[in-house]
């Protein structure tokens, strides 16, 4: 295994733990533009219906992937600046 993908492991741990709170923070802004309350629906809330669940879920798995994507590039794009390798 390459030095350098060792060394991007920690890194690439912390990117992932960065962009679950700006995913979770994105959705939670999302929902209140979109939805009728501040919180969106649970799988489990019997008073909501599918649809309103399932466009939550697929916003939120959206939103999840995208975010994860932009911050996991930056962070292989940051390390080729400093290291001159991508961390592949």
């Amino acid at each position: 295994m390459k030095a350098s993908k060792i060394a991007y492991k920690p890194v690439g741990l912390t990117l992932g733990a960065l962009s679950g709170l700006l995913a979770s923070a994105a959705f939670k802004q999302a929902w209140k533009m979109i939805g009728d309350e501040d919180d969106a629906p649970k799988p489990t809330d019997e008073d909501r219906a599918w649809t309103e669940i399932l466009v939550a879920a697929a916003l939120q798995g959206a939103i999840f992937a995208l975010v994860r994507a932009a911050v996991d590039r930056a962070g292989a794009a940051a390390t080729r600046r400093l290291t001159g390798t991508w961390p592949s």
